[in-house]
């Protein structure tokens, strides 16, 4: 996963949270107080307001965990409701139709929380303690997350991920989703990772055998394209927790989490 602007957006995202349900096409990803001509937030202070929102708490092993009563949870509590009342709704008119709905999901911050991980490391990216971190396959779920998984499998509508982890921390994600609840459609038919490697076709506009110049937004619209045109199915709902996990189309309604830990491109 590709990680930029990790505190930029952060103040921006604090704010948002609280209205974090977005229609499709209503999420941009220019929404980032980057470009500020302003003194900045101070840094330390973003960083309390950050532990207050999750209501960050070392556990006894240690890890920091989000508290389940804090607005974070709260916040994803009622995103979480809504997308219930309006899956219900849109599967029973796609299977009217005759339609194959659909339901997409980021995997970072949107099921499995990496609240650790950024605390641990203040914020920063780093390729290689990020790569062990998810291959440990130890994370939380993302409160109420996976229980949506479930939910949308038994309304008889089909759960694909889009995630920007490698194809070389697939079974580390696998392992993880399977702990926290997630266990639905863990194949590689239905979660797409990134392979820069041998890239598929459908991302021929962007990535080559050897060559990746995908933006994370031509990825995971081009995936959820795929989806559509080439497997055949209305995707009534699309979950992420950055802008960019949600532009591109391709979605009839989009949905974001709240995460004002760092911000993708």
């Amino acid at each position: 996963m590709h990680k930029s602007l990790r505190i930029a957006a952060a103040t921006a995202a604090c704010a948002l949270a609280g209205g974090a349900l977005y229609g499709a096409g209503a999420a941009t990803a220019g929404q980032s107080t980057a470009n500020s001509t302003h003194e900045p937030y101070n840094i330390g202070l973003l960083v309390k307001d950050i532990d207050t929102y999750y209501g960050t708490t070392a556990d006894s092993a240690g890890k920091y965990q989000a508290s389940p009563t804090s607005p974070y949870a709260k916040d994803l509590a009622r995103i979480d409701a809504d997308a219930k009342r309006y899956i219900d709704k849109a599967a029973r008119k796609a299977h009217h139709r005759g339609e194959k709905p659909a339901v997409v999901f980021d995997i970072d911050d949107t099921l499995l929380l990496s609240l650790d991980y950024e605390k641990r490391y203040n914020y920063t990216y780093d390729s290689a303690t990020w790569n062990d971190y998810v291959n440990r396959a130890d994370r939380p779920e993302v409160f109420g997350s996976p229980e949506l998984v479930r939910y949308a499998t038994a309304k008889g509508v089909t759960v694909f991920y889009n995630s920007g982890l490698s194809e070389s921390q697939r079974a580390g994600a696998v392992e993880n989703l399977r702990k926290v609840g997630a266990d639905v459609n863990l194949d590689a038919g239905h979660m797409f990772l990134k392979d820069k490697a041998n890239p598929p076709a459908y991302l021929s506009g962007c990535a080559t055998p050897g060559t990746w110049t995908c933006t994370t937004v031509q990825y995971k619209g081009g995936t959820r394209k795929h989806i559509e045109q080439d497997l055949g199915y209305e995707i009534i709902a699309n979950f992420g927790d950055q802008y960019s996990d949600l532009d591109g189309g391709y979605a009839d309604r989009t949905y974001k989490l709240p995460n004002p830990t760092y911000f993708v491109s």
